[in-house]
């Protein structure tokens, strides 16, 4: 297997594992210990404290770009396309979205926080749409 496609089956492992300690292991504790019931986290009303919403929006982040990686590594995958930019391009994407998440949810909503997370944001966007354009040029 190559590596974008390594780096694609780890940031699916990765938005698995957000969801379950950053999300799940609060549900889980909640309703095992009596505190909750299973239907007490209606989604479109926010609940938990501030470190578990950030937690959930960084798990629904994960899964809103993991689609767009996956076209990307598919298409690659598909027309043969492969190389050592397109490997490394990978690796700095899934390490600034780990980064990301893990500033996500570990800091707290301050200016310098938010811009922290963008700059690991625009990394990935960068680097990404980099991906692409160096597959439309080998394939085409």
């Amino acid at each position: 297997m190559n590596v974008p496609t390594w780096v694609l089956l780890g940031f699916a492992g990765w938005t698995i594992l957000v969801l379950l300690v950053g999300v799940g292991i609060v549900r889980w504790s909640q309703i095992l210990t009596g505190r909750k019931k299973l239907n007490e986290f209606p989604a479109d009303v926010p609940h938990g404290g501030a470190r578990y919403r950030r937690a959930m929006r960084a798990h629904a982040n994960c899964v809103e770009n993991l689609p767009v990686l996956a076209a990307v590594v598919v298409a690659a995958n598909a027309a043969s396309v492969e190389g050592a930019l397109l490997d490394a391009l990978a690796i700095v994407y899934l390490a600034a979205r780990v980064l990301q998440t893990v500033t996500h949810v570990a800091l707290e909503e301050t200016p310098v926080a938010v811009a922290i997370r963008f700059a690991f944001f625009f990394t990935q966007i960068a680097c990404v749409s980099w991906m692409g354009i160096l597959v439309v040029r080998a394939a085409g």
